[in-house]
């Protein structure tokens, strides 16, 4: 990332250039191809619904402790 406060006239003519390009959906960006950047992460899959289930026997729990007092 260009982190640079000021640009040179060419750089800000070439970034005007691709700014007011229409993205071009026929030819998409080489990286829009991989396989990998359209799958699902697999390894927390299952990290929401454990996580759930955690905070329910939780939340039991200390009703049944609170109640039973």
């Amino acid at each position: 990332m260009d982190t640079r406060e000021s640009k040179t006239p060419e750089e800000e003519l070439e970034h005007f250039k691709e700014v007011s390009q229409p993205e071009d959906y026929e030819h998409p960006e080489p990286d829009e191809d991989q396989p990998e950047a359209h799958q699902a992460p697999q390894r927390l899959t299952w990290l929401l619904p454990v996580l759930i289930v955690v905070v329910a026997v939780v939340v039991i729990g200390l009703l049944v402790i609170g109640l039973g007092d």
